[in-house]
């Protein structure tokens, strides 16, 4: 796969001119800093809780794409003293929906960093992270020899309809969206990149039903110690070299890993599924938020009888969604 990992990164080379610097204090980046990449559009609502999330997880600086938000975005972002920003123009989708972009800023800035690669919706959850800072998560990956971190994404969703409590900025959004599956995950090994593909849950069930394998993936591997060859080939799905998607025990133990509390469905997205699906700048011309702008016509639920709400990463583990591995 070394050629095709080439060509990825080529095409972040060829497009880091389309990354314009905005406000770099990339100069305050430390030798042991734990770097956060992100790409953003509209999230300025967002945007205050994420970042003091990520902060007090242990995130030292934020890298962040804005792809030419007109809410206020950028101004925000600009003034915040851990954050570097860049402004996009072009098309999120021909960029390969952001990775071109992000792909260019790892090979740049990330290189012998544990950088960590989300979206303003997601938010992280590992074994103690209630206790242990990610300081304390990547020592031990270091010292344990493991270079990647996996985590599930975790499709979260309020009790009623999606627009019945309307969402505050710097509001928690799991006060609002606090609910998820429990099953209903179907696995199964790419034999090409050496990942798990998983799908299933809310998203799957409700706009799926009758093409399950159609179903968005939801397996990550956000958390790597970056190297310059190194590269994402679809979101944060799988990565190159293989190597980095091999996060998991095929001998019958456990590995460690996480979960991605997904956000995405608060009141903000009713406007946001309807704006992504008239840009058609996501995959498959935005049919996944095609999908979605119907079922929000139709007042749209995604709670039903076995869904439970979220308590903490115990509970994940107990649901074996997430695992501690070997670190006690």
């Amino acid at each position: 796969m070394r050629a095709t990992r080439q060509w990825y990164l080529g095409r972040a080379l060829r497009r880091r001119k389309q990354v314009k610097p905005d406000r770099l204090r990339t100069k305050k980046i430390a030798r042991d800093d734990i770097l956060c990449f992100v790409t953003q559009r509209n999230e300025r609502i967002r945007l205050p809780y994420f970042l003091d999330y990520y902060r007090n997880l242990g995130v030292n600086h934020f890298l962040i794409v804005d792809n030419d938000s007109d809410d206020g975005s950028a101004g925000y972002l600009r003034k915040q003293r851990d954050v570097s920003l860049w402004h996009a123009k072009g098309s999120y989708k021909a960029a390969r929906f952001g990775m071109d972009w992000i792909n260019w800023l790892l090979f740049r800035y990330g290189t012998g960093h544990w950088c960590l690669t989300v979206d303003p919706d997601e938010l992280l959850v590992y074994p103690h992270c209630d206790t242990r800072p990610l300081q304390a998560l990547v020592q031990w990956m270091d010292a344990s020899k493991l270079k990647a971190f996996p985590a599930m994404l975790l499709d979260m969703y309020p009790k009623g309809r999606i627009g019945d409590q309307p969402y505050r900025e710097g509001q928690n959004p799991l006060d609002i969206a606090s609910c998820f599956d429990p099953a209903n995950y179907m696995i199964h090994k790419n034999g090409l990149y050496g990942n798990l593909w998983i799908q299933g849950g809310p998203r799957a069930r409700s706009f799926f039903g009758r093409t399950p394998d159609l179903a968005p993936a939801l397996n990550k591997v956000p958390l790597v110690r970056w190297q310059r060859p190194y590269v994402y080939v679809s979101s944060t799905h799988m990565a190159l070299p293989r190597s980095l998607n091999q996060v998991y025990d095929e001998d019958g133990g456990e590995r460690i890993s996480g979960a991605l509390l997904h956000t995405k469905f608060l009141s903000t997205f009713i406007a946001k599924s309807t704006e992504e699906m008239e840009r058609g700048e996501h995959y498959a011309n935005s049919q996944e938020y095609r999908a979605y702008n119907a079922g929000l016509q139709n007042d749209m639920i995604l709670y039903h009888p076995e869904s439970r709400e979220i308590e903490d990463w115990r509970q994940l583990q107990d649901l074996g969604l997430i695992s501690q591995g070997n670190w006690a």
